[in-house]
């Protein structure tokens, strides 16, 4: 388990996943200029001086933006998958230790809610309750409930067919009690896992949803309405786009790269390597 909890993948991933945490709690205190400042005179500048990533069409400095938008980022993240967990976790457990018909009526209305894409059901969501942020959440929390509802169901099914847990149900044990002390902690790590890919999910839905106008409305700093606000100037100011784009990627990566690395930490596969 030590050697595994050195791997690289999971080194690296919790590292850029650091920064961004630390990026965003340094933006509640500090900032090298207001970010929601416009200034005309400071337009368009480009990296250095005192702005050191440049400035947007409004004088608005990059690297304060940026940083400020990496809270929307996490926020927008830790609500979605904190959705997903809290109604995904319970369905698939309740599913995995049901059995039979109700199991089946369970995941069939979760294939029904899986055919429905994260972006296109935020965007669903945004047309009927309004564009904004929390919409974005509920709606990207909403559309990832199934991957945690099918991954507990499936930890759910081994857990159940173990000699503790049959001889706690011959002991007289209750279901609900069985769930809380057996089966929840031994899928507890499945979740922990599937979070953080979601959570890369989560990130990548908001900034598209920003970037068509159905996610966090100005003037809060957005990565992903940073892009929107770059594309007119796509040809004369790249660096407008290259910074959002590439925050987005890294934070998008360093969570999949934790997700990798904390699944082979887990693995069981990997206990004797």
């Amino acid at each position: 388990m030590g050697r595994r909890l050195r791997s690289p993948t999971l080194i690296a991933g919790l590292v850029v996943v650091a920064a961004v945490v630390v990026c965003a709690l340094v933006s509640f205190a500090w900032t090298p200029h207001d970010p929601f400042r416009v200034d005309s005179a400071q337009r368009l500048l480009g990296p250095g001086g005192e702005h050191l990533l440049g400035t947007d069409k409004f004088g608005r400095d990059t690297l304060s933006r940026l940083m400020v938008g990496s809270r929307t980022t996490l926020f927008v993240g830790i609500v979605a998958v904190g959705v997903a967990a809290a109604l995904g976790t319970p369905l698939g457990i309740l599913a995995g230790m049901a059995g039979g018909w109700a199991d089946a009526l369970l995941m069939r209305g979760v294939d029904l809610l899986l055919a429905f894409p994260a972006l296109l059901l935020a965007v669903m969501f945004g047309a009927v309750f309004g564009a904004g942020t929390l919409t974005a959440m509920v709606a990207i929390g909403v559309a990832t409930v199934p991957a945690f509802a099918r991954i507990v169901r499936s930890g759910t099914l081994q857990v159940m067919s173990t000699e503790y847990v049959l001889a706690a149900r011959a002991a007289g044990r209750r279901p609900p009690g069985i769930a809380l002390r057996h089966v929840l902690p031994n899928v507890a790590s499945l979740v922990i896992v599937q979070a953080s890919v979601s959570f890369a999910i989560a990130i990548l839905a908001e900034a598209g949803l920003s970037f068509l106008g159905f996610g966090t409305a100005p003037p809060t700093p957005s990565w992903g309405r940073m892009l929107a606000e770059s594309q007119e100037l796509l040809f004369t100011e790249p660096l407008l786009a290259v910074w959002p784009g590439a925050a987005i990627a890294l934070a998008v990566i360093g969570f999949n790269l934790a997700g990798d690395g904390l699944r082979d930490v887990h693995d069981p596969r990997l206990v004797s390597r």
